[in-house]
Order: structure tokens, then sequence, then C-alpha cells
């Protein structure tokens, strides 16, 4: 007798069970296939490769195995006794090969950007790519800029600000570990830092007066954060003494407000992080943007000669260069507000571990899924946010800038007027940065793929220990090339989710095998204990 439609409806789906087993044992829900040919026999066979996505609403293992490494890198350089082992520099040939490759393609692209913007851009996206490659093999520093050198450089005064209390400075030691104290006590430092208030808020955030909140000041605020966090990280060094280590996370307030939690290594006087927070500040020498000048009639593309034009006077809109260099005060000054919190952590602790959690708390979570709205104030607050980011610039290559009269960096015909792409317009992550894991070079002396490699260490290191040898693969007969969606040769998604389903169940089985070999006291005979 076969089932009714009620019965068939309960019965769960086979894609959702096997989302649920992959779920249940830490196993890609989504991979990507990659087909591997052997060069010796011919082989091929397809391989699903994790996803790598870091929040748990796209792919759950991937976002907790992503989140444990994030706590182990927090925890292995917060409380370090002794100075962190940078690794090496990759062989220098490599080096010189692709940084001889990359002038060469900033010298085409400054030849081609003039008259040709499509050849530009793919030259671009080229350079983009070996820059990537580079930072892969361990590169570090800033790279030179693509784009053309003004003819000019605009100098701008050093002093400080009349509204801000001077710090003391004092030369950085190269020394990034803490002091320690009664011979055996190393603490080191939990720290939150605010945005500044832009006007009353009730219990969810939401403002007590839409009309009198300074949304305006709120949305510049958002978009230069990360700048003033850079600024802050280099007065703390400056007042200290020494190379402060940090590892920090960028999170909502329920106001939307960036904020930042920052694990520091070492000890600094709670008196120190207020008087550095409140003599913080990051100027925007940018072109004035106070009143937008095309609201109803947008700009015009008249070709890469003159560029964006006014629609009816046909006079060609004020080029980037020269609007900066015409820039006599700051367009928006960035301050911290007055909630500071610091706090003294000592290492192996339970508040330690506690608060390596607080950082990570949503690591998991996108942004929109952050700052999601929970009532109707909320969703008004976060609309007239988002309506204030939409007519703010985020950079000198937004396209926000034409609305003000300004060509901004870079721009060409496919530049739409007042539509950027970048993540400071969207709704979903209101102004937020793209980064939102922050951390210093120095931390741990490792980078992610480093701890990978130790905590992937420590796993065959015990598997060894009661007899189960793991061979290295040798992979330098094997073509890697990943495979288009659609292709008939390859088997569908869910053969290979559940292939590395069974393959992870075996992996679990051998590993608590040796948890619990190591666990277990050694045998010994009953003429050796009557010996």
């Amino acid at each position: 007798m076969s089932d009714t439609r009620a019965e068939r409806m309960r019965t769960p789906l086979a894609a959702d069970v096997i989302r649920a087993t992959a779920e249940k044992h830490g196993v890609c829900v989504r991979p990507f296939t990659m087909e591997v040919g052997d060069t010796t026999t011919g082989e091929l066979r397809y391989v699903p490769v994790p996803c790598g996505s870091t929040v748990e609403s796209v792919c759950l293992p991937c976002a907790r195995k992503a989140k444990a490494l994030r706590q182990a890198q927090c925890r292995e350089g917060w409380h370090m006794t002794e100075e962190p082992v940078l690794p090496a520099e990759p062989p220098s040939e490599d080096h010189k090969e692709l940084l001889t490759y990359r002038a060469d393609l900033v010298a085409a692209y400054r030849e081609v950007v003039e008259h040709d913007q499509a050849e530009a851009e793919e030259l671009r996206q080229e350079v983009a790519g070996v820059d990537a490659e580079l930072r892969q093999l361990g590169m570090r520093g800033r790279l030179p800029s693509v784009d053309v050198p003004t003819k000019r450089a605009v100098k701008r005064s050093t002093r400080r600000r009349q509204d801000a209390p001077n710090l003391p400075r004092r030369k950085v030691a190269k020394t990034t570990v803490g002091r320690e104290f009664a011979g055996k006590f190393r603490p080191s430092m939990f720290v939150t830092l605010t945005c500044d208030t832009y006007g009353p808020v009730r219990g969810d955030g939401a403002p007590v007066d839409p009309a009198r909140y300074d949304y305006r000041r709120a949305a510049r605020d958002a978009v230069h954060f990360s700048a003033l966090v850079d600024r802050w990280w280099q007065n703390l060094r400056r007042v200290v003494g020494w190379d402060a280590q940090y590892f920090a996370t960028v999170e909502p307030q329920r106001r939307a407000a960036p904020h930042l939690h920052a694990a520091i290594r070492g000890s600094v006087p709670h008196d120190v992080i207020r008087q550095v927070t409140e003599a913080t500040y990051h100027q925007v020498w940018w072109p004035s943007h106070e009143e937008i000048v095309y609201a109803d009639r947008l700009p015009v593309w008249d070709g890469p000669d003159t560029g964006f034009v006014d629609p009816e006077t046909r006079q060609p809109l004020t080029r980037w260069d020269d609007a900066v260099e015409a820039v006599e005060h700051p367009a928006h000054v960035v301050t911290f507000g007055r909630q500071v919190h610091s706090k003294g952590i000592l290492g192996g602790t339970e508040e330690a571990g506690r608060h390596i959690g607080y950082l990570t708390k949503y690591l998991t979570k996108s942004t929109g899924e952050v700052v999601k709205a929970y009532s109707a104030a909320q969703a008004d607050h976060h609309d007239r946010l988002h309506a204030e980011l939409s007519v703010t610039p985020c950079s000198p290559r937004c396209a926000v800038w034409l609305l003000y009269g300004v060509q901004p960096k870079g721009v060409t015909g496919k530049t739409t007027p007042g539509h950027c792409k970048g993540r400071a317009h969207r709704r979903s992550t209101l102004g937020l940065p793209g980064r939102r894991v922050l951390v210093s070079r120095k931390w741990s002396g490792k980078t992610l793929v480093d701890h990978k490699a130790d905590r992937r260490a420590f796993v065959l290191q015990a598997l060894t220990a009661v007899g189960i040898e793991k061979p290295e693969v040798d992979r330098s007969q094997q073509v890697w090339r990943k495979v288009e969606p659609g292709d008939p040769q390859v088997p569908p998604r869910p053969h290979l989710v559940m292939r590395a389903i069974a393959e992870r169940i075996t992996w679990k089985a051998e590993y608590d095998r040796a948890l619990l070999a190591a666990e277990r006291p050694p045998e010994t005979s009953a003429t050796g204990l009557a010996a």
C-alpha cells in the first residue's frame, strides 16, 4: 500500500537528511568539486573541497571550524611569555619574479588608463591577482599603488588639533611581551572602544527623537572608523613605549554604530587607555560633501578626456586631485566616545577563556544578521542611517562623489553617478568595515594557515602514537582543476558529501581510539608488579 500524501509530506527530503548528517559530523554542506588527475597513472577522481564560509547560515561546519581557528589564534598570542618568531621570508627568486611581473603590469596600466578603460580594468584585476599571490607567499608591507602618482603632493600640517589633549611620546621598543609582576603574574588587557554619541537612544538602540539624531555624523564615523582604530594603535604604542600587539573584532552596537573589542598582550594602565582614547582623532582631508549638487539631474559621461560634465552647461566636473588640492580644512573629524572599558586578564584562567568566547561571539554571523531589526523603531532607525550612508562617499573611488560635483579616482564611462558597490552603502552592513577581525602581525607569529597546520600535526601525532600512520600524499604528479557546475562527468554533490561523511566518521573513530589509548594507564604484568 502506497503512502498517503500527508505521510510523504512528513517524510524529510533526502537533501535535508544529508545536510543534517553533514552538519552533525562537521562536513561542509556546500563544497565545490575539484578534478584531480594523476599524470603518472592517468587516473581521474573528483574531490569535494570545503567552501570555507565563515557564516553559519551558509555552512555551519565550515563556520565553526573558522571560529575555532580564530579562538586558537587569539588564545595562543594573548599571554605569550616569549617574543614570537616571525615566519621566514619566502624565496627571494619567487619574490623578484612576481614583483617584476607586477611592475610591468603597472606600467602597462598607466599607459592605457587614459584611452582604454576596459583594458585598464583587466590590467588592474591582473595586478590584484599578483598581489594575492604575493600575500600567499608571505609578503608583508604595502605594495606600490597602481594609480598614476599625482604631479604635486599636497602637504598637510601634522600639528595636533588645539581641541585634542597632548600625548607623551616615547621611542617604541621592539619588544611585544608584557611586563611580569611579583615574579609570576603577567596580565594582559581586554579593551572595548565605542563611537561617540549622536543623540539619546532607547534600550533597543533606536533614537528617542529620530529628527534630532545626527545621522550624518554617525554615517561618516562608521565609514572612517577603521582609520580611527589604526590611529589609536599608533598612539598607544607611542605612549607605552613598546610594540603592543592585539587581536580585535569589530561589531555593531544596538544603535548600529561600530565598536571594537580588543585583546592586548601585556598590561597597560587603565588611565593610559583612557588618555589615549580621549586624545585620538582622525582627520578626513577630502573635498567638502555637505550639499548635494546633482540630486535630480545627474552628470553625464563625455569621454575619457573630459570625464563627467554638467548636463546643462557641459562644463567638466572637478577632478579628484584638483578638488583635494583646494581643501583647506578637514571635511570630517572622527573621535571615540566616552565609554571606554578596560580590564586586566590573567592567562590560563576561566575568565580568559570567557573573554575569548566573547571576542569571537559574532564571527559566525553575517553583518546583516547581527544588525537585524527586531522592532519598527529599529527598522526606521536603520532605514534613516542607510539613507545617509547612501550619500556618504566611502573612498576616493566612490561614485557618490559625482553627486557633489567631484570626479572620483578611476572614473570611467561605466561609472553610475551616486551608485557605489562598496560595503559601506549596503543596507545589510550599515557602514561596518569589511574586516571584522583585526590581528597585528606579531600577535602569534603565525598565520591562520600555520595554526591550521598545527592542529593537523597534533592529530597526526596522536594517531601515530597508537600505530595509525597517515603518509603524506605526493601531489607533485597531480593536476587539480576546478569543475564547473553542470559537468555531466562529475558525480552529484550529495554523493560527494556522503563520501566525505563516511571518511569523517572513519577519521573520528581513529582519533577517538588515539584519545582512549592516551588516557589508558600503561599495562604491567604480574611479574612486574611483584618485582
